[in-house]
């Protein structure tokens, strides 16, 4: 009867320990943490229904209405910038074992677009505020008002140009050089960033010239490899992580628990 219930015991024992789920890696845990950063990135997008015509409507502010819409635009704007110096501060300890100093250049670039954006957020609420100010305000100077919130949107559209269309190629140049050479991610991924930067670079200096218009054919085109690239790479290292190589290797090595150092008799 004993030999039965130890038996007992020792198939349960077995039986949970096969089941136990292994341990995620540190590296393993840096690649969710970063993919989902990136994919966070992309709250954003209802920004373009939630702002309207605001960005072209220079007599916005004497315009009466709910800025419903626009607050929360602003508010996911500033939940992306916070996302992005997130993306960029939690791949910097892997990625730096390939290039420290592009590494540096990438969380540099990221934290410049995240300044940005907060620069453009800061125009819009003061267009909004101005906005409904005039609810109390008698006699104001509709042609100042006019000049005040044409000037916001100047602010707005232009920290929009370089912090959300030129910072991203930056971003694009210096991680896709980083996962491409180091193999942390198939290569197929930046290469779509390697390959959009130049496009979208060009695109935001035809802009900057009034060449082409800020929302065209072109632009569209040309922003389509750099959103592919970071929505592709956010979804690979939330699911998938990095891919075993030397540096993943080297980072999981030096912390697992067999590396501390431990006591002989």
């Amino acid at each position: 009867m004993a030999n039965d219930v130890s038996t007992a015991r020792t198939t349960r024992t077995t039986g949970t320990a096969g089941k136990t789920r292994v341990p995620m890696t540190s590296t393993r845990r840096t690649a969710l943490v970063a993919g989902v950063f990136y994919l966070v990135t992309f709250v954003s997008i209802p920004t373009l229904g939630l702002y309207g015509t605001v960005k072209t409507d220079l007599g916005f502010i004497t315009t009466p209405g709910s800025s419903t819409g626009i607050l929360w635009g602003a508010f996911l704007e500033v939940i992306v910038a916070l996302a992005g110096i997130g993306t960029a501060v939690t791949l910097f300890p892997v990625v730096k074992r390939q290039n420290e100093g592009r590494a540096i250049g990438f969380v540099a670039v990221r934290t410049l677009e995240a300044a940005m954006i907060f620069t453009g957020v800061l125009s819009l609420l003061a267009l909004v505020h101005l906005r409904d100010g005039l609810a109390t305000t008698t006699g104001a100077d509709t042609g100042a008002l006019q000049t005040t919130g044409a000037a916001l949107i100047a602010v707005y559209n232009g920290t929009f140009l370089l912090g959300q269309t030129l910072m991203p190629c930056m971003s694009a140049l210096l991680l896709g050089t980083l996962m491409y050479q180091s193999r942390l991610v198939p290569r197929v991924l930046p290469v779509m960033g390697l390959i959009g930067a130049p496009m979208l670079i060009a695109s935001s200096v035809a802009v900057f010239f009034d060449v082409i218009a800020p929302i065209s054919t072109w632009s569209g085109i040309a922003t389509a490899p750099i959103a592919l690239w970071e929505l592709t790479l956010g979804l690979w290292l939330t699911f998938k992580g990095f891919r075993p190589s030397p540096i993943t290797a080297a980072i999981d090595g030096a912390r697992s628990p067999s590396s501390v150092g431990t006591t002989t008799a």
